[in-house]
């Protein structure tokens, strides 16, 4: 049986709910998790104030299962630097959710805000619904982007998705707004839904691969040649694709691998491809 913890109240304000992670409720008492800080805006509060506690407890990180219950939108940084164990939340849930998590799972039966794995270097993210932007970026003045790990967004995401990706994957069964895989060093992004422009606006490697439809293709891309399939850190998806090689502005050798069929506009490029060939 998992540790359960009900929320008894709406959140009004911001909730900084960081202390709700498998490591730090790993060895402790419902007592003594009932006394730990959550930041209300800038009040000091307990778990109590907020939360019903119920379930058995885990003495070890990989041993703790946490289950969420309750319209968790306002609240900020659940399992961060989580190494090991599962944390389930039955609702939607806001900000940074697995910030530079390294490890264990969370599961969102809802949808997730912005910031979703931040600086993540292992471990996983599922997000049953949409989340918002910055899907595994760095936060603002950052650069140290994604790592390692897995993130999965089943519904649409939204702007800068995978920006300073270093390693890792992330996938979104939706759409994507623009800048998806921007400043990308390596690693994977899959979006099975369409992508607004600018997809791999200064990025030097890794793979972006869309499988829906894209307005257009950055300048500084050049077609490199039609490809059957697509494959990115163990993935693959059997459908031609346009292969563009950039950002040549960055002197890049990024991969952008857009959807043949579903882009009719972009087959001027195969006159180019078989310039090239002769």
């Amino acid at each position: 049986m998992p540790l359960s913890l009900h929320l008894e109240k709406g959140l009004k304000v911001p909730l900084n709910a960081e202390n709700i992670c498998s490591d730090t409720f790993a060895g402790k008492t419902i007592d003594e998790i009932s006394k730990l800080t959550l930041w209300e805006g800038n009040r000091r509060r307990s778990m109590k104030e907020f939360f019903q506690i119920e379930g058995t407890l885990g003495k070890t990180p990989e041993d703790v299962t946490i289950s969420l219950h309750g319209d968790l939108s306002e609240a900020q940084r659940i399992g961060t630097n989580m190494t090991e164990g599962k944390i389930i939340i039955e609702n939607s849930v806001g900000m940074h959710l697995g910030e530079e998590m390294k490890g264990g799972e969370i599961i969102v039966k809802g949808g997730a805000g912005s910031w979703v794995g931040s600086g993540m270097t292992g471990g996983k993210i599922e997000v049953k619904r949409d989340a918002g932007n910055y899907v595994g970026a760095p936060y603002w003045g950052s650069t140290r982007g994604m790592r390692g790990g897995t993130i999965h967004i089943r519904g649409n995401a939204g702007t800068e998705v995978g920006s300073y990706m270093k390693n890792g994957l992330v996938k979104v069964d939706g759409d994507v707004d623009q800048f998806v895989g921007i400043h990308m060093k390596d690693g994977g992004i899959i979006v099975r839904g369409n992508a607004k422009d600018r997809a791999g606006a200064y990025m030097t490697g890794g793979k972006i691969i869309i499988c829906g439809h894209m307005d257009s293709v950055l300048p500084t891309f050049t077609i490199d040649n039609i490809k059957s399939k697509a494959k990115v850190e163990g993935e693959t998806v059997n459908e031609p694709f346009y292969l563009f090689i950039g950002d040549l502005a960055e002197k890049g050798l990024g991969k952008l691998y857009i959807a043949k069929n579903k882009n009719l506009h972009l087959k001027k490029y195969e006159d180019i491809i078989q310039q090239i060939k002769t």
